[in-house]
Order: structure tokens, then sequence, then C-alpha cells
């Protein structure tokens, strides 16, 4: 996959078969005997519709070949325990002192995931009695890349076939079920206010298919996204460059974005802010109301505007004209950095620096305050791509960044 770049360069790779053997060993090393199965889960990429899936906006997310994988036991105790192979606290406890907050950290989105299950009564009320779980993840941590919905949706899957009669396949109720029930481990336990974008794809997403999901009434559409590797001597790839400078969603910042897309959305009296095609009608409608607050109108640009770049974008993908995104992904991280502000001098750095680099389009994705970007890349133009961020990184003084390709891969499963 690497073949041709620079020496030196760090890069995300997805373990392949060894994540299985790596996530079984973990379980046998912490609870003696072996899991009931082993599952895993992807993390995500968003190709274009950012901070849209809370406002009921269109986004295009796929899944990436890195995963999160989870090997589980049933118990009957009504205890959880689990346990992580990138970090270093493991957590155990009743199932039933579930409750928001508590767990913290990253245990509370497994914890969440088994709470908002059995709470929609899809485990069985009787039949559930608590679970062992290892986990071992090759999503990068705090990358924007959706590392907790990995998390979730890799139990999650095992918690159906395991106590719910079945994960299902992608497009099935069971699925919508466990989408459903990540997003409120998520907000209700972890207390991050997500969207359910990130969840959706780990459990919806097809090879070689990006998802044109409508997050208002969450229909989800598959289209082609058609790509070569890196090793190609023609065609396209999507880089992606991890800053590792981390974000948080927990955040204040992020929370605040939320708030005033949801503030918006009640003074303009409409179902979801990210239906609305006309940036000028909700700006008059927002000053009929009242309200002339010069950031909260940068708000709802971003929105109107980038749902509609995600529907354009969808349109090419359905026509297989992959190469004409780019003006797109620009105007979307200008959208973001300009009307949403969440840049930062480390995405700022790698964006500058990839289209200095020939890149055909490149923005910052996921939570933003850190984390990656994504970049559209003649494959065979990536080793300069690579070269380039790297030298712009360590030129500003930034930490160095690292790599991985993103191409559009399988949803969660049982391995």
């Amino acid at each position: 996959m690497t073949a041709g770049l620079s020496d030196g360069v760090t890069w995300h790779l997805p373990s392949d078969d060894t994540s299985p053997a790596t996530v079984t060993e973990l379980f046998t090393g912490s609870f003696g005997g072996d899991p009931a199965g082993v599952w895993s889960a992807p993390g995500r990429v968003n190709l274009i519709g950012e901070h849209v899936d809370y406002a009921g906006g269109v986004c295009l997310p796929f899944a990436l070949p890195h995963r999160t994988w989870a090997a589980v036991r049933p118990r009957s105790d009504g205890v959880l325990r689990v346990v992580s192979g990138q970090l270093d606290e493991p957590w155990s406890g009743p199932a039933d002192e579930v409750r928001p907050g508590h767990p913290a950290g990253w245990a509370a989105y497994l914890a969440g995931t088994v709470w908002a299950l059995h709470g929609a009564g899809m485990l069985g009320r009787h039949s559930f009695g608590g679970v062992d779980v290892a986990v071992h993840s090759e999503v990068p941590v705090g990358a924007g890349l959706s590392s907790s919905a990995a998390l979730e949706c890799a139990l999650g899957v095992a918690l159906l076939d395991l106590f719910g009669g079945g994960a299902g396949q992608p497009g099935s109720p069971a699925r919508e079920g466990l989408a459903r029930a990540g997003v409120r481990a998520e907000n209700e336990i972890a207390l991050a206010s997500t969207g359910g974008m990130d969840q959706a794809v780990a459990v919806h997403a097809l090879a070689g298919r990006c998802l044109r999901l409508d997050c208002h009434t969450f229909e989800a559409v598959q289209l082609p996204l058609r790509l070569s590797g890196v090793d190609a001597a023609t065609g396209l790839t999507l880089v992606v460059v991890n800053t590792n400078a981390p974000h948080r969603l927990v955040d204040s910042e992020y929370a605040d974005r939320r708030a005033a897309v949801e503030h918006a959305t009640a003074l303009l009296g409409v179902p979801a802010l990210g239906m609305l095609d006309s940036v000028e009608a909700a700006w008059a409608g927002l000053a009929e109301a009242g309200e002339r607050d010069p950031v909260l109108r940068k708000r709802v640009r971003h929105v109107i505007t980038e749902s509609a770049r995600a529907r354009a974008a969808a349109e090419l993908l359905a026509a297989d004209r992959v190469a004409e995104l780019g003006p797109l992904l620009d105007a979307s991280h200008t959208s973001l950095r300009e009307d949403y502000a969440l840049s930062c001098p480390e995405l700022e750095s790698a964006v500058e620096a990839a289209k200095l680099a020939g890149a055909l389009g490149a923005r910052l994705v996921g939570g933003g305050f850190g984390g990656s970007i994504i970049a559209l890349v003649a494959s065979a133009t990536v080793p300069a791509v690579v070269t380039e961020v790297r030298a712009a990184a360590a030129k500003r003084g930034l930490t160095e960044p690292s790599f991985l390709i993103a191409e559009p891969s399988s949803a969660a499963g049982r391995w």
C-alpha cells in the first residue's frame, strides 16, 4: 500500500488477519478462557457534509478499512468487564449501575451501548446477564475518524448476535436500532453531543461504496466511490492526514456549535436546519425573529451550504465523476474554517501543504479543533503530498503527522 512513498513516513495500516488473534489473546490474558466470538466495526471518513448530521442535513460518509475488534463472552452475574489493548484502564461494574457520566472515559461508549440496547428491549430482558469484552483498535484515537462509534458498533453487533436474535445485514431494522443505541450511548452516557452519522456508516457501509445519508429522515443510499490505491499508475486516492493534534468531541466548542444550530432551528420553526436551501431566506427569518447575531448567521450559512455541497457531491459520485470533487472539498474547508471556526494551525498547515503539492481538494474532517484532514489526490502524486505535508509541519514546529489511505470498506460484523 505504501510502495514508492518516502522513507520514515508513519502510516496507519489496518492489521488484516492479525487483529482477531491479537484481541483474542488480550481476552484470554485478561479474563481466562476463550471468547464466544470476535466482532469488528470500522472507523469512518466523511467525504463531505461536515457538522450537518445533528442539523438534519446530507452527508457522505464511508467506512475505513481500519477497524475496532471486540472479543466478547456472556456472563451470568450482571457484571460488565471491559479491557482495551490501546488504553491503560480496564473497567468493571454492574450493568444496572450504568448512568449518565458513569462510567467515565472510553468505557462509557461500551457500557452505554449495553445500557441503550438493553433499554430498547433489543437484548432480551431475561437472558442478558453481563459480558466480558476485550477490544483492540486499528482506528487512531483522537483523529476525528470515529473511534468511539467503532467501539459501540463492534460491541453492539456482538450483543445482538449473542442476545438479540442477530445483527442482520446493512439496511436491516436490527442495525437501524443499533445505530440509534450508539447515538444514545454517546449523548446520554458518554455525554458527547454527537449526531448519528458515525453509527449509521459503521452499521450500513458496503465496500467500494459511500453512503448518501439524509440525517433528517436517516434514509441511506449507497453510491459508488471508485478509487484506486497508491500503487496504481493512474487513478485517485483519498489520503487522510492525522495531524496528531488531538480533538475531543466533548469540548465546549463543539457543544456550542450544536446549540447554535438548535437555537436557529427553533427560531425559524423548521423541522431541521439542514433541509433549507436558501441562506438568504434563513437569515431573513432570523431577523424577523429578532435575532441578528452575526456569528449565528455564519453557523446557519455553513449548515445550509455544506448540505448543498454534499448533495452536489452525491450527484458527482452517481455519475462516476470523482475527480470533480476537489472544488467542493475546498469550499467545505473554507466554510468550516470561516463560518464554523473549527480549524487550527495543524489542520491549516496540512490542507495548505496538500494543495501546494497538487491535491485536487482537501478539507478538515470530523469534529475539528485538531484531528485529521482528507485530501483527494492523483495516485501518482501521493508521495509528493506526503512529503510536503510533513515538511510543512516540521517547518512550523508542529507535531509530525501520520497518514492512512481511505478505501471504502465494509460495515460491522462477526469475524
